[in-house]
């Protein structure tokens, strides 16, 4: 049976100060009316069920979680009580799918992504389900660069060793690279046989389970506790036991813990439109259709915009926000704060969110 993990514990602050510590990112609405979360679990819908998707989240979000997707089970919201990146957050979640259905494959999607072509991606996934349940791989998806971009991770594939699935094909994995500087990014282009890594992930739970167990021993043996508590209780998520061994857990990526370590790990290309939704940069430039004559997009009321170019307002209060002579602006407002920056240097938004601490200025996390 196929399932999906669903990775919704991140606090959103390079989308300060609309992202705030109590109602992060993916919990908003950036596009339509249905929030991030919302419409992540509503693109998979047509293949996999709410009672075979899992939710893992912070502890404070799950309220949250429950609001949003009210047909959710309860006992598919994983209350994470402390961050430890994203090898935690799978290998709980694993042992408890594995716990269900000891043949159970696993999606492993962000909540917080843009994703356009819906049936293209589903038809992905459904070609990486037939890959991982034929030959026991652990797939992620990447993206076909456009641009030589630095805000992303990048995928190196081998392009002599094909691996056929349908009508899509996927390759071995070389390398894993962080996010580079540009001249990096440029030779990534240029070479042809790089991808963006999207962070998602799909494989059988025993694989990644053993995987972890391989390469990641002290995360494999709190997940041995939680698995053995779990099957004392039923399949019933204590939340003590979930806090005693998160709270014992090291922080590690996924990434870094496990994919770049094994030697099982492939990619297939992607036949869809993606972002990663990282920066109010991707925000302006998912909504270009709406731009004016001068490249400005103001979702505001009141605003207007003279000899500027390449603009972004959004704003929710009633002030008129006029710019003039500004080139590549965003300003963002809420009830209570105002972020006005470049957009190309829009990322850097999360070094604003670090500072706002101590007595004054935590209360604008």
């Amino acid at each position: 049976m196929v399932y999906a993990l669903i990775m919704a514990g991140g606090i959103g602050s390079r989308f300060w100060p609309k992202s705030r510590i109590d109602c992060p990112k993916q919990f908003l609405t950036f596009f339509e009316e249905k929030t991030l979360l919302q419409t992540t679990i509503d693109r998979i819908r047509p293949i996999i069920p709410p009672e075979r998707i899992l939710v893992s989240t912070n502890a404070d979000y799950v309220s949250l979680v429950k609001e949003q997707i009210p047909d959710l089970p309860d006992e598919n919201i994983i209350g994470e009580p402390v961050a430890r990146n994203t090898a935690p957050c799978i290998g709980f979640a694993s042992a408890l799918l594995h716990n269900r259905d000891p043949d159970a494959t696993m999606i492993v999607l962000p909540s917080d992504h843009y994703i356009r072509n819906d049936d293209a991606f589903l038809k992905d996934l459904q070609t990486c389900v037939q890959l991982t349940e034929k030959d026991g791989y652990l797939i992620t998806i990447g993206i076909t660069p456009t641009r030589p971009e630095t805000g992303y991770g990048y995928i190196q594939y081998n392009d002599e060793k094909k691996v056929r699935a349908g009508d899509s094909t996927a390759y071995p994995v070389k390398t894993f690279a962080e996010k580079p500087d540009v001249q990096t990014a440029l030779k990534f282009l240029q070479s042809g046989d790089f991808l963006w890594n999207s962070g998602m992930f799909i494989w059988k739970t025993g694989a990644i389970l053993n995987e972890i167990k391989q390469h990641l021993p002290v995360l494999y043996h709190q997940v041995e506790l939680f698995s053995k508590d779990l099957k004392k209780h039923k399949g019933k998520i204590r939340q003590k036991t979930l806090e005693a061994v998160y709270s014992s857990c090291f922080s590690v990526s996924i990434d870094y813990g496990i994919m770049e370590k094994s030697g099982n790990v492939i990619v297939v290309p992607s036949h869809f439109d993606w972002s990663d939704l990282g920066s109010w940069m991707a925000i302006y430039e998912l909504q270009s259709e709406e731009a004016d004559q001068n490249g400005n997009i103001l979702n505001s009321g009141n605003a207007l915009a003279v000899q500027s170019q390449n603009c972004f307002v959004d704003s929710e209060s009633q002030k008129l926000i006029t710019l003039v002579g500004l080139q590549g602006i965003g300003v963002i407002e809420t009830e209570d704060a105002m972020l006005i920056c470049k957009l190309d240097n829009s990322q850097h938004v999360k070094e604003v969110y670090d500072q706002l601490k101590g007595d004054f200025h935590s209360k604008y996390r």
